[in-house]
C-alpha cells in the first residue's frame, strides 16, 4: 500500500519496512530538525517521546556529531515513579543517548513528578511556557490511541500547557503529561508508530475517530513514520 492510500487526517506519513527502518528516519530527522535550527536561531528545543522505538531512534543519536551545546531536551510525559526506576522515560533517555553525549545538563529539563503528579505538573508547565514554541515534539501511539499520558476519553484542560494525570488505565497510575496546547506548539510534530499491536488504533485513526493521538496529529504540522506491521499491510 503507498504512503499516500494511508491517510492518516492531520498529518502527512511515511511508511517504512520495520520498527529499525522508523527508529533510523527518526534519528535523521531529529539530525535535520537540529542542524536547521540551530542555523535559524541558534537552538533546536526537542520534546521527547518515550517506548520502545523513540529509545531505538535516541541510540542512534549517541555517535552523531551533533553540536550539542545548543539542543535543548524536554519530555512529553513522565510515570510518577522512583527516580531510580526503569519506567522512567528521562532514565530511558539518559541511557541510550543524553548521558553519552555533551549536552548541557541544565538544558536536559525532566519532568519532576518526584514532587507529585500535580506539584509536578506546575513546576513543568512554568519550564514549558518559556520554552514554546518546541522545534520537534516527538510522539508514539499506545495501542487504545493514546499519546503521551493523553489518554482516550480523559478530558484535557484547555488553560494548562502540562497537567496531572490519575488513575491511568495502565500503571502507573499517576503521571504528568504535556497538554494537546503545548504539545501542538511546536515547528513540527514527528509521529513514530510500529508493530501489530498498533494497527487497531492506526484503523480506528484513519476512521475518523477522536483519539488523543488524531487531535495533536490535526493541531500541529504532523508527520508519521510508521512501518509496514502498524499500518496492517
Amino acid at each position: 500500500m503507498p504512503a499516500d492510500e494511508i491517510l492518516l487526517p492531520g498529518a502527512d506519513t511515511e511508511l517504512l519496512a520495520d520498527k529499525p527502518a522508523v527508529a533510523e528516519a527518526a534519528a535523521e530527522h531529529i539530525r535535520a530538525a537540529a542542524t536547521a535550527a540551530i542555523e535559524r536561531q541558534g537552538r533546536f528545543k526537542l520534546c521527547l517521546a518515550g517506548g520502545t522505538t523513540p529509545t531505538a531512534a535516541y541510540e542512534r543519536l549517541k555517535d552523531a556529531d551533533a553540536s550539542w551545546r545548543h539542543w535543548w531536551i524536554y519530555h512529553g510525559d513522565e510515570r510518577c515513579v522512583p527516580p531510580e526506576s526503569g519506567e522512567r522515560n528521562s532514565l530511558a533517555a539518559g541511557e541510550a543517548w543524553l548521558d553519552h553525549v555533551p549536552v548541557p545538563r541544565q538544558q536536559i529539563h525532566a519532568i519532576p513528578v518526584e514532587l507529585g503528579a500535580e506539584f509536578g505538573a506546575l513546576g513543568y508547565e512554568l519550564i514549558v511556557r518559556a520554552a514554546l514554541p518546541f522545534d520537534l515534539v516527538l510522539l508514539g501511539i499506545g495501542e487504545d490511541g493514546h499519546t503521551a499520558s493523553l489518554f482516550p476519553g480523559r478530558e484535557i484542560p484547555e488553560d494548562r500547557l502540562a497537567m496531572p494525570v490519575y488513575d491511568a488505565p495502565k500503571p502507573p497510575p499517576e503521571r504528568v503529561s504535556l497538554t494537546l496546547r503545548a504539545l501542538a506548539n511546536s515547528q513540527q510534530v514527528l509521529i513514530l508508530v510500529t508493530g501489530a499491536g498498533k494497527a487497531e488504533a492506526v484503523r480506528r485513526w484513519r476512521q475518523g475517530v477522536d483519539l488523543p493521538i488524531a487531535q495533536v496529529a490535526r493541531a500541529a504540522r504532523s508527520r508519521v513514520l510508521m512501518d509496514r506491521a502498524a499500518a496492517g499491510v
